[in-house]
């Protein structure tokens, strides 16, 4: 009877404490070490659990792990690859008997996920095998849930950093094996979103198809969301991504895809094709022009820590606003080289090739790019790809430039290399370069002096440039037009965005154009443009003019006999003209319309002037005839003045002295 008595408050008294216990939690101490070594022998990596484990029994079996590091003990430096404020476990007690331990649901908050960066391939050391009789044991997880996780990609000597965010995350595993897992994060301040949907196979996984689905949208990435379906397969180290294939937006892709993560430095293989590929690009803000190159840094270090061979083709590539059809790239990256090769680009009615190469292994990196396009519409390519809306026509350029640094000052500051670009049968938009040489009569022009309604119709417009140390020089400028032609030679400073150009205009008078038996007739006076390339001032260059009055004499009475016609007088006509001198839109070709090539009482007197010079010689005491307003009825021409004697070339040149100080101000 004793016994009962003690066997009955033994039990009593167990009971009693398994309450408490179930109530309270057990801190066991005695746990950590045991959970630290089953880690270890099995992963090889070392579990420091700085915040103690503890066990509750109700309602289920909960294990919670506070403040836990996960160390590689191979690594000199402290470096951890997983730490979380805490992990609480629920399993089931019936599992534990059973031998086959089933966790129903797996927290994780706050986790931090380290992935070490590496610029060279080094295989990952084999996994440490398991013990006897553990690798055996059988461990199943129902539900994982992840609560504000953070994945850093470093590399401590480079100093580089780069981390997803706020990553909130769910994965289930039914019991039929398939596999859901959802979440959202942030990278590099934008939202991303992901999905993924799988069905495993009865293990080993190994060598088996994995029927996989995976949704994926990156605003800040990619221009509309990403899905896709692909047969995935583990083999070793390598993960195939067989028979690709989804939509990106409204537009279908398929092929295959592979990642070997053998080491830390993955190499990924792809072979896609789009029906239509959209690849994002900043436009420039109004204004851009005007403003210098920037100095942020373009970071492209992360080069070096993948490799890659990738074969990307296209029935329509969208750049921006660019569009191209069809499209094929090759581009490999090794060791921090990335080159790509462009060949056949359906480019706006017209054909691209090109290479590009960067070199991101050195910190300041360097760039060659060579490229040819031919018969290209040059104004939707060129509005599309830099916003830059003033040339229109046939396009054929070649491209070979080098240059390194790692911001756009840089870049362009250190360019080197040849260019050459002809454009045909088009138009240069919101400048009428006829109507700026008129005008040059005057005054300088500060700025391209810009319309919306105004155009010069060009028939070519060529240079070739030879660049060195971001100055790019031509001595081959031409521009021929209907009613224009310019040769010139100038620089364009690349870094500062400035040029200083010297050109040498003339101007064809008649609505026949360059076609017609006579010369275009030149302004005489070279003409500079000077000062920032959204902006420059454009004058006529005068030294040596006024040193040399006699020459300069003779070839603006030449000028007048084209621009005024042979008796050097009739300026009615011109100066009542249109701006093409063929007739403003509501006026005739005789040079009678209303508005005038200088316009009013301006002409009147820049023909007074002109006039004054060119009869001084013969007539040196005759006054100078009033021209009539442009609105007046023509009058006759006066006969021509004779040529100047010898005996008048002293009154000649003051006289032209006079001239050109009241016509250019000097």
């Amino acid at each position: 009877m004793r016994v009962l008595k003690i066997a009955g408050a033994a039990i009593g008294a167990v009971i009693v404490v398994i309450a408490l216990l179930a109530v309270i939690g057990i801190p066991s101490s005695f746990l950590t070490s045991a959970i630290q070594q089953r880690v270890e022998r099995e992963t090889g990596y070392r579990l420091a659990i700085n915040g103690g484990a503890k066990i509750s029994l109700w309602p289920s079996l909960n294990v919670t792990l506070n403040d836990i590091a996960l160390q590689d003990p191979k690594e000199r430096e402290i470096n951890n690859r997983l730490t979380a404020s805490s992990m609480q476990a629920d399993v089931t007690l019936s599992s534990l008997w059973s031998g086959e331990p089933q966790v129903t649901d797996l927290l994780i908050v706050r986790p931090v996920l380290t992935m070490p960066l590496q610029r060279v391939r080094e295989p990952n050391p084999p996994p440490k095998s398991s013990a006897s009789g553990t690798s055996g044991a059988k461990f199943g997880i129902e539900h994982v849930s992840v609560i504000g996780g953070t994945i850093v990609f470093s590399n401590v000597r480079d100093r580089v950093e780069s981390r997803i965010e706020t990553v909130n995350a769910e994965a289930t595993v039914g019991s039929d094996r398939k596999i859901l897992i959802t979440g959202n994060a942030r990278g590099g301040g934008q939202p991303l979103k992901f999905e993924i949907k799988a069905t495993a196979p009865a293990p080993p996984i190994e060598r088996q198809n994995i029927p996989t689905e995976i949704a994926f949208e990156a605003p800040g990435l990619l221009q509309a969301p990403l899905s896709a379906r692909a047969e995935v397969r583990v083999n070793g180290t390598v993960v195939m991504f067989n028979g690709v294939s989804g939509t990106l937006g409204d537009g279908g892709f398929n092929g295959w895809a592979s990642v070997d993560i053998a080491s830390n430095k993955p190499l990924v293989k792809l072979d896609l094709d789009f029906q239509r590929l959209a690849v994002a690009m900043e436009r420039g803000t109004p204004g851009t022009a005007a403003q210098p190159w920037s100095n942020a840094t373009i970071d492209l270090v992360g080069l070096n820590y993948v490799d890659a061979q990738a074969k990307i083709s296209a029935a329509e590539l969208n750049i921006g606003d660019g569009r191209f059809a069809p499209a094929a790239i090759e581009a490999t990256l090794m060791n921090g080289v990335l080159k790509a090769r462009l060949a056949n680009l359906g480019a706006y009615e017209g054909n691209a090739n090109g290479d590009l190469a960067i070199d991101a292994s050195t910190s300041s990196p360097t760039y060659v790019l060579s490229a040819d396009l031919g018969n290209v519409r040059a104004l939707p390519l060129l509005r599309s790809l830099a916003d830059f809306d003033k040339l229109d026509g046939r396009m054929q350029a070649k491209i070979a430039v080098r240059s390194s640094g790692n911001s756009q000052r840089s870049i362009m500051t250190n360019m080197s290399g040849t260019a050459f670009a002809v454009f045909r049968d088009g138009a240069i938009r919101g400048l009428n370069v006829a109507q700026m040489i008129r005008s040059l009569t005057t005054s300088p022009l500060s700025g391209w002096q810009e319309g919306d309604q105004l155009a010069t119709d060009l028939s070519q417009l060529s240079a070739s440039f030879k660049i060195d140390k971001g100055q790019a020089v031509t001595t081959d400028l031409n521009l021929v037009g209907p009613l224009v032609k310019m040769t010139g030679v100038g620089t364009i400073d690349l870094g500062t965005k400035m040029i200083g150009f010297r050109v040498e205009p003339k101007l064809v008078m008649t609505t026949e154009g360059q076609g017609r038996t006579g010369d275009p007739v030149g302004l005489g006076i070279p003409v500079m443009i000077e000062g920032p390339w959204d902006g420059p001032r454009i004058y006529p260059e005068m030294q040596g003019i006024l040193d040399n009055p006699e020459a300069a004499y003779a070839r603006l009475r030449e000028m007048g006999k084209g621009l005024f016609g042979p008796n050097g007088i009739n300026l009615g006509g011109l100066l009542g003209g249109g701006q093409d001198g063929a007739g403003s839109q509501g006026g005739s070709t005789n040079g009678q319309g209303q508005g005038g090539l200088l316009g009013g009482q301006l002409g009147e007197t820049i023909g007074n002037l002109i006039q004054q010079g060119l009869n001084s010689g013969a007539q040196p005491q005759r006054p100078s005839r009033s021209i009539p307003p442009a609105t007046a009825p023509q009058q006759q021409p006066e006969p021509p003045p004779s040529p100047p004697s010898d005996s008048g070339e002293t009154q000649d040149s003051q006289a032209m002295n006079e001239v050109l100080r009241q016509l250019f101000n000097r």
